[in-house]
């Protein structure tokens, strides 16, 4: 019995000494860089270290932090032990200072709507006091002309005041109640439909004598993100292409970050960066499994029904006109270039709350030089194309992303900019533009089918007419296209192209130049053979 207890003695003892007591520390969110789906935040504080070992607690942390990605730093006379990494579920964040302040607000509006129903409830009672004294002094109490109109004048003064305060308080508890939904609402969406739990981080240090300590403490958090996005404006085809690049950042980690220096990086460090390895691939003969029907349903593709075509362009009706006055200066943006990656530091501190939604934060504005070009697909659309060329394109550090576009201040449109592109070149489409006509019609006197022998000939001719109905000169790629045979049996000829060319893939083209007001034709014919017990479809 005495050797049990001496243990169990032992065991306590032990326990008592390693069950340190944890030491709540601040360190204030300094810094963020944002990566495409998550965000790394860095946290900065000094704190006075006693002698001996304690645990640092630094809480009120988001609940998604990716273990594994911790890092601690210390400066000062001290050593760390060990990092962990946990959630508290027994202290949610709803309980932040942010959610505490907002409860704070929601808490004074209910003591004025409450004070303001009481002074209703005694303005009624007066009300109810005034209408129940008319009806016993008209009642018991004779009264002569002049004596009625004095208490008429009387009971209508105070009627008229009672009511103008009641409906003023009715009116202030309307205010105060729409306030308090506004906040509740609000903090809703901070916390979420569900209380998160509040992450912590445990730093064990140690220190043979007190000692001034610095930490500072980095991880990495999902649920938040950024991609790119571009103003393209191009105000005269002779002057250079004007960029603003833009950060759509959002954040929904359950923390806000207030008044942080962001960082906006291009990397993917969540990436494994060990090679690929190939390994064996294993063929074999393809054995067919045959299904059993199925009552009631029918193999093979199923006929649609006809829908109408919708349009997907948006209403312009209201032309949104940029004025070219003076613009504001641009936030001060360092670029820091790695080998594989780009990072924006921005200098101006931003706060982005925990609400998901998209902030936007402007990175850079850049001029380039461009060759202007216009194209027209006149058999695929009618609308003439204006294109810019960007040569040295990488220099730009752009990234893929979507583009709203003004052309000679004014928006014509979103496109696309990729820069998955293989060439020297950047090709950027500015969107249409109304000044340069293009039609294309069959010439019917010039189509036709023959039949000679036991083989058909079908000719098709179309009349391609541009305008330029601009003030200056303008390069115009004209494109259209001739069918390719992929049979022995069919032959294509280009009877006339008008001076254009076709390649392998049977796409016609002209380089053309057009002058103010000036109108152009350009004939493209070509011809099919092909036996006639066969069909080919041209059209």
């Amino acid at each position: 019995m005495k050797t049990t207890v001496s243990v169990f003695a032992i065991i306590l003892l032990s326990y008592s000494l390693q069950a340190q007591p944890e030491k709540e520390i601040k360190a204030e969110l300094k810094h963020v860089t944002v990566f495409p789906d998550r965000a790394q935040l860095s946290h900065d504080g000094s704190l006075q270290l006693t002698a001996g070992k304690s645990v640092l607690k630094l809480s009120a942390l988001s609940p998604y932090i990716d273990q594994q990605s911790i890092l601690v730093k210390g400066y000062g006379d001290f050593t760390i032990l060990s990092v962990n990494q946990r959630n508290n579920y027994l202290e949610n964040l709803e309980d932040l200072p942010e959610v505490k302040e907002l409860r704070a607000q929601v808490e004074q509006l209910q003591l004025k709507s409450e004070d303001e129903k009481a002074a209703i409830k005694v303005l009624q009672e007066k009300e109810n006091f005034y209408v129940a004294n008319r009806a016993i002094l008209v009642r018991d109490n004779p009264m002569t002309v002049e004596q009625m109109k004095a208490m008429t004048d009387m009971y209508s003064a105070g009627i008229e005041q009672v009511t103008t305060a009641l409906l003023k308080k009715n009116r202030l508890v309307k205010e105060y109640e729409k306030q308090i939904a506004a906040l509740q609402k609000q903090i809703a969406e901070r916390i979420g439909r569900q209380q998160l739990p509040s992450g912590e981080i445990l730093i064990t240090v140690t220190a043979d004598k007190p000692a001034s300590a610095r930490l500072a403490i980095s991880y990495v958090v999902s649920n938040a993100g950024w991609y790119p996005s571009y103003d393209i404006r191009v105000d005269d085809i002779t002057r250079p292409v004007s960029i603003n690049y833009k950060a759509n950042v959002f954040q929904s980690t359950g923390v806000p970050w207030k008044d942080v220096k962001l960082s906006f990086s291009n990397a993917t460090p969540w990436v494994a960066g060990n090679l690929p390895d190939l390994y064996p691939w294993f063929v074999d003969y393809f054995v067919p499994v045959t299904l059993p029907p199925v009552r009631g349903v029918a193999y093979g593709r199923a006929k649609k029904a006809d829908a109408p075509l919708q349009s997907r362009s948006e209403d312009l009706s209201e032309v949104v006109v940029m004025a070219r006055e003076e613009e504001s200066s641009p936030v001060q943006v360092n670029v820091r270039e790695g080998e594989t990656t780009v990072v924006f530091d921005i200098a101006v501190p931003y706060s982005i709350p925990s609400d998901g939604k998209l902030q936007t934060v402007e990175m850079q504005r850049l001029e380039t030089e461009a060759a202007f070009k216009y194209v027209a697909t006149p058999k695929l659309s009618p609308h003439t194309y204006l294109t810019a060329s960007i040569r040295d394109w990488a220099k730009l550090r752009l990234q893929s992303g979507e583009a709203t576009l003004y052309f000679e201040n004014a928006f014509v449109g979103k496109s696309d900019l990729s820069i998955n592109q293989l060439s020297d070149s950047l090709l950027l489409s500015l969107g249409t533009d109304a000044g340069i006509l293009v039609k294309r019609d069959k010439r019917k006197d010039f189509t036709s089918t023959r039949v000679i022998g036991s083989n058909k000939t079908e000719t098709f001719s179309w009349l391609i007419t541009l305008r330029n109905n601009k003030k200056s000169t303008v390069a115009l790629k004209l494109n259209d296209q001739i069918p390719v045979s992929s049979n022995s049996g069919i032959t294509v000829e280009a009877v006339e192209l008008s001076g254009g060319t076709a390649d392998q893939a049977g796409t016609v083209t002209w380089d053309l130049s057009l002058k103010p007001q000036e109108t152009k034709e350009l004939v493209l014919t070509y011809s099919v053979r092909y036996p006639k017990d066969k069909k080919v479809i041209l059209e």
